[in-house]
């Protein structure tokens, strides 16, 4: 896929990040996770993250990362599927050449690794990172990981294959002045956590779309909202935030970490072993466990006879 073909398709649906799945000793379990990602390639999803937050990647070894993603390659069909990508910029060009040699589509650029840096110092990362492949690159905003406005616009003259921007910030102000500033250079992605919550407020922004964590485990419920949304059907979604989503928040916040234990609990609870999370994350207890059994009842997935 070439990069300007990734920024349609970034645009065109609801994305998402499946989670990445681990056996009982904490190594990648290959055949569960292309079961999973095979079931959400059958609905509407143009892109899938491989090995990206919600992947857990910041938990996963550079090694592991190429095949992750060479296994979601497998059985995507015609759904593109984008890398997580990130640490030190060496090590960031490392994953990203990886990935390319593999076959996916482009890579999303994660925050870099523990430190804050300057805007020039920033520019030089992604540009560094963009030079070294050929494929499209989106950039995360988020944390220690902040371009601005003017930062952006450098990159963008200055990398071809820069084509999305994916904000998780919550700064709506610089979002907005983004949107305005770059127009339709970029295809924007919201990327806040449990990204539907702030779904309505960014699409005033400018951005067409989003990725969802809980399309891991009720794919149907989160297309519906996404329609819903671009249909301007403002009730349904006030109903699918009431009935789903602000529920779901209220275990999310129960704990840190939660943003993605919480998605692979209901990534198990629909008879995927998608395993434990790695640390330092931990794992929903039984307690809650029953409270997302109970929230995701209604939208059980039909097993095979």
């Amino acid at each position: 896929m070439t990069p300007a073909e990734l920024k349609i398709a970034l645009g065109s649906g609801l994305l998402s990040f499946p989670v990445t799945h681990f056996d009982g000793e904490g190594k990648f379990a290959g055949d569960s996770y292309r079961a999973h990602v095979e079931w959400l390639a059958g609905y509407d999803a143009p892109v899938l993250f491989a090995a990206g937050g919600t992947g857990e990647f910041f938990s996963l070894s550079p090694k592991e990362i190429p095949e992750i993603v060479g296994a979601a390659k497998e059985v995507a069909g015609k759904t593109a599927i984008v890398s997580g990508c990130g640490y030190g910029t060496e090590m960031a060009v490392e994953i990203a050449q990886s990935v390319q040699k593999i076959g996916a589509d482009g890579i999303l650029l994660l925050p870099h690794y523990l430190i804050d840096a300057p805007q020039e110092g920033l520019y030089a990362h992604v540009k560094k990172i963009c030079d070294s492949v050929d494929f499209g690159v989106m950039v995360y905003n988020r944390d220690n990981a902040v371009l601005t406005a003017d930062t952006l616009a450098r990159l963008c003259d200055a990398c071809p294959n820069l084509v999305g921007f994916k904000d998780g910030t919550g700064d709506i102000g610089l979002v907005r002045q983004i949107t305005a500033k770059m127009g339709d250079r970029l295809t924007y992605l919201g990327g806040m956590p449990t990204a539907e919550l702030f779904a309505e407020a960014y699409l005033g922004a400018g951005f067409t779309t989003y990725s969802s964590a809980v399309f891991n485990f009720v794919p149907g419920l989160a297309n519906e909202f996404y329609n819903s949304l671009r249909a301007g059907e403002r009730a349904n979604c006030e109903r699918i935030l009431n009935e789903f989503f602000y529920p779901f928040m209220a275990i999310r916040n129960r704990s840190k970490g939660y943003a993605v234990s919480a998605i692979k609990a209901g990534v198990r609870l629909q008879g995927f072993d998608a395993g434990a999370v790695r640390s330092p994350l931990k794992d929903l207890d039984a307690a809650e466990m029953d409270m997302m059994a109970a929230l995701i009842e209604p939208y059980q997935r039909k097993k095979a006879a």
